[in-house]
């Protein structure tokens, strides 16, 4: 059986926990209180000496980290991971897109008001993030209002990677009412089969 090393709050934890309920897999949910620093501790570390979460340890004891690295390995093999060399590279270019362009924004955003409580000295970075939270988000809306899903008309771990926080960007302070596409694809991703929500 998996273990997954992680917060419920956190997108990135959500996305691991999500790929094993679609793919029907059993696993073990060890949490994990970053604000505690647990992520710090020498225990921790040794599982991913980069101190961050989600970890995913295997069955002989080993740990992947990095959420969207997790997903590939999860996914391979799969109906989430197209196996056309071309479609591959559409789901990694989502998911590179998601850490560098989205993630740094919308989570980031999310973070300071959901989990800091918006501190004043944190106002000024909170509303940068905002504006750069907001073209990640038109990017999306472009790509959804030409086909159903991320990588055209399959559902894969590219949606599994934007939809973790993409869901939750009205907990930052984004107003979703402009993106349509984007509610409409939200909808699409969670009716599918094994689909489990961040606090089910």
């Amino acid at each position: 059986m998996f273990k997954v090393y992680g917060d419920y709050r956190s997108g990135n934890c959500y996305k691991v926990k999500l790929m094993l309920h679609l793919l029907g897999l059993d696993y073990e949910w060890v949490p994990v209180n970053i604000l505690r620093g647990e992520t710090r501790s020498e225990e921790f570390l040794k599982k991913n000496p980069n101190g961050k979460i989600p970890v995913l340890e295997l069955e002989d004891g080993t740990c992947l980290w990095e959420s969207n690295a997790i997903l590939n390995f999860l996914g391979d093999g799969s109906p989430l991971l197209p196996s056309d060399p071309r479609l591959r590279t559409q789901v990694l270019q989502w998911q590179f897109f998601e850490q560098y362009s989205h993630e740094p924004f919308i989570a980031v955003a999310r973070y300071i008001k959901v989990y800091l409580g918006m501190p004043a000295e944190r106002q000024e970075e909170y509303q940068a993030k905002l504006l750069d939270g907001y073209h990640a988000l038109n990017v999306m809306e472009q790509q959804l209002l030409r086909t159903p899903y991320l990588v055209g008309d399959r559902y894969s771990i590219a949606d599994v990677a934007l939809y973790a926080y993409t869901h939750v960007a009205h907990e930052g302070g984004f107003d979703m009412s402009g993106y349509p596409a984007i509610r409409a694809w939200l909808q699409r991703v969670e009716a599918q089969p094994g689909h489990v929500g961040m606090f089910d």
